[in-house]
């Protein structure tokens, strides 16, 4: 299945803003993650198509995976 995936903050640094790309069917959310080096620890909010979901999620074809670091600071 393709799907455009995009990068915030320092997720970007040393990979890409927004890409498209194929993944198997099945693939879940935490899956791309693994997929692009970052932890799941790391990920603060994933969401499909502007709305939030679950690591455990599996996109459609064609759909929009956006993936935000967690953020911290006071």
């Amino acid at each position: 299945m393709q799907l455009t995936v995009k990068l915030f903050a320092f997720f970007r640094d040393n990979r890409f803003k927004e890409k498209l790309s194929d993944y198997p069917k099945d693939t879940t959310v935490e899956d791309i993650i693994r997929s692009l080096g970052i932890q799941p620890e790391e990920v603060g909010v994933t969401m499909i198509n502007s709305r939030h979901c679950t690591l455990q999620q599996i996109p459609a074809e064609g759909d929009q995976l956006a993936i935000f670091p967690l953020i911290g600071g006071g």
